[in-house]
């Protein structure tokens, strides 16, 4: 998944996507996040706790601007419902909206100077109608004869986050009022409810949530933040790394075993109740210093976090339906998937969206069990038919790693690697190296016992042609 959120003056993320004298999403864009091949894009975040959804519909000249209360300025609403749903179309990707949900609870959003900006489930339930009812009216006037058919809506942005905002048991009733009335539109809806702790560290609100409401939500949602160096003289705040570049790929390693911490809770949580429920991790990065726009986020030594997190969701695979690694395109934040150069240039991905990238192309329909690997190699396997996918991980900083493979009950006949390898691990991607993290393809040479050596630092992914033994 990738996610859009409208950043006004912090970043100008979606304002800078949109070509406004062609009057349609910017090409370069398009074209690379089309290659980046998100099966979902979110919109929403903490701008959902603002955002009135009929604002963004209509006319272009009609539609208010309106003020960006979390992150500053205005917002023209020239990117609404039907810009949103083509853009995902084009790019392959389903949309997922993210309601405005009273606000969170935030009751000052009811009595802003700009009037009540928080939306009730009436609200929801009549976005849910324009956007599915073949036969709404306003979408129709508005020039949208076909309904849009989105899916997946999610009920709540960091609910749990807030201290002014709604209760658990609060925010769990309001949960099955908007679900129901959601649901009351359109039965076939996947709705995604908020399950996360408060930022307190208290218990997960997943386990009450799918008690008394699960049997209305398809999956309960966590935010991956709050990535921080655990250590007291860490190197990853500012620009410290540069100084101990092997010691903050270490550190990065360690704050990547919280995401796995943090996943087996939530399955924990869930199965405690007999939940079914999927887990969408729809928001999540790291969380370093200067906050989201530190440096390391540039270079390849930022790569051991990130392609560990993604397969770390990949062997949870069962459960983990819906994950992102990144925020996803913008100007300025290092955060993000996809940097937009302003006013002109190719837009070029950083490196957690070149692994985004890599795992999505070659990757198979079904999770399968690595029973052994070795030391220094994070691995998740995937299968479709008879192609066996790997993607690797070496944790080494300095040292190559060798694997041979072998697959139960199958023959191996010949292979290729798709490798992400810089000599150096402080390689950068920017405008003028925009493909400086571009995978290269490698043959797997034949032989009775395959196997390939991984370069230190690298991520890969593997594909294995296999055939039963006669």
């Amino acid at each position: 998944m990738q996610f859009m959120e409208p950043l006004g003056t912090t970043d100008s993320s979606v304002e800078a996507s949109w070509d406004y004298r062609a009057g349609n999403w910017r090409k370069d864009f398009v074209t690379i996040t089309r290659d980046l091949a998100p099966g979902v894009v979110r919109f929403g975040g903490n701008f959902s706790r603002y955002y009135k959804w009929r604002e963004g519909v209509g006319p272009v000249r009609s539609r208010p601007w309106t003020r960006n209360y979390d992150w500053g300025g205005k917002e023209t609403n020239r990117v609404g419902t039907q810009e949103f749903v083509d853009f995902c179309r084009s790019v392959g990707a389903e949309p997922l909206y993210c309601v405005n949900f009273e606000s969170d609870g935030i009751a000052w959003y009811k009595n802003t100077p700009e009037g009540n900006r928080s939306g009730t489930a009436q609200e929801a339930a009549d976005w849910v109608s324009y956007a599915n009812d073949p036969d709404n009216h306003g979408r129709k006037v508005n020039g949208s004869p076909e309904p849009y058919s989105i899916k997946l809506w999610q009920i709540g942005n960091e609910t749990s986050y807030l201290k002014n905002g709604f209760t658990k048991d609060q925010a769990i009733a309001k949960t099955v009022e908007f679900a129901k009335a959601m649901h009351g539109r359109d039965p076939s809806l996947q709705l995604i409810g908020w399950g996360d702790r408060s930022s307190g560290n208290g218990e997960l609100w997943a386990k009450n949530l799918v008690h008394r409401a699960g049997e209305y939500l398809s999956y309960v949602a966590i935010h991956m933040m709050g990535q921080s160096p655990r250590r007291r003289d860490t190197v990853l705040w500012g620009r410290r790394y540069e100084q101990d570049p092997e010691r903050a790929w270490q550190e990065l390693l360690e704050l990547s075993n919280n995401v796995e911490s943090r996943v087996s809770e939530l399955e924990s949580a869930l199965t405690s109740q007999g939940s079914k429920a999927g887990i969408a991790i729809t928001e999540g990065h790291l969380s370093l210093r200067p906050h989201n726009i530190n440096p390391i986020l540039y270079e390849w030594l930022s790569a051991v976090y990130h392609a560990r997190s993604l397969n770390i969701y990949q062997r949870h695979g069962a459960r983990v339906r819906i994950a992102t690694a990144a925020d996803f395109q913008g100007t300025r934040w290092t955060v993000l998937g996809v940097q937009i150069p302003v006013p002109s240039g190719d837009s070029f991905l950083m490196p957690v969206a070149s692994i985004m990238r890599l795992f999505k192309r070659y990757n198979g329909t079904q999770g399968t069990k690595v029973v052994s690997a070795p030391s220094g190699l994070d691995i998740a396997a995937s299968r479709t038919q008879n192609k066996m996918y790997l993607h690797v991980l070496n944790t080494q900083f300095h040292q190559p790693v060798t694997a041979s493979f072998a697959v139960k009950d199958m023959t191996i006949s010949d292979g290729t690697v798709w490798e992400i390898a810089p000599d150096n691990l402080r390689e950068y991607v920017s405008a003028d190296q925009p493909d400086v993290f571009a995978p290269e393809e490698r043959k797997i040479a034949p032989g009775s016992i395959l196997s390939w050596s991984f370069p230190a630092g690298s991520v890969s992914a593997v594909e294995l042609n296999m055939q039963s033994p006669s």
